[in-house]
């Protein structure tokens, strides 16, 4: 859910998938301001936008497994859950040589002990979660999710946002902005827990 809370660093986590016009907009600007971020990537996304896991691996940010298509994974017989991971691991794989450092169950804030044993068999070396939601896949606006994330973040925070969602791009200057001021450095998720 996060890291050490006496770090300066946070957890930017995007679930990635969407218009990738707009998660090219969002690259430019965390890669212009220096700061660091996890895509948690939904195989099927993948599958339509295969550039896009190099353009984020190639601008220093990190990938994972956000399941193959997106399902509510706890509501799924055992060998679905299974497989709903094991695909995004595998396109994960062959596009980037590697399945990534973490999974992240879809339609869940946690993970399932099953879910859980499921990946770590997989070779994943932990489920993420979160403790700052920006709420931004209802569209409140840049200014509204800005509000929320900098009134909930703290050091070691992982925040979870959305790629495809025009005001998340539009927030991230100010959001960015306002973790600066506050001494926070957006940094991966394997560097968060590394601190």
């Amino acid at each position: 859910m996060h890291g050490a809370r006496t770090s300066t660093a946070v957890a930017l986590t995007f679930h990635g998938s969407g218009d990738p016009v707009l998660a090219q907009r969002l690259l430019r600007e965390v890669n212009a301001a220096g700061a660091r971020i996890t895509v948690m990537a939904v195989g099927s996304w993948l599958d339509e936008e295969p550039r896009m896991a190099r353009s984020f691996l190639d601008g220093g940010h990190e990938l994972g497994n956000h399941t193959q298509n997106h399902r509510d994974i706890d509501a799924m017989p055992a060998a679905a859950s299974y497989a709903e991971i094991a695909q995004c691991a595998e396109r994960l794989r062959k596009l980037t040589g590697t399945p990534g450092a973490w999974f992240r169950p879809s339609q869940a804030p946690h993970a399932s002990p099953r879910v859980r044993a499921q990946a770590a068999a997989l070779g994943y070396r932990g489920c993420l979660s979160y403790d700052v939601d920006s709420l931004d896949f209802t569209d409140p606006g840049a200014s509204a999710i800005t509000r929320k994330v900098l009134r909930e973040v703290r050091g070691g925070s992982v925040v979870s946002m959305h790629l495809g969602h025009a005001a998340t791009v539009e927030a991230l200057p100010s959001l960015l902005d306002g973790l600066r001021a506050r001494g926070l450095r957006p940094v991966t998720v394997s560097e968060l827990v590394a601190a």
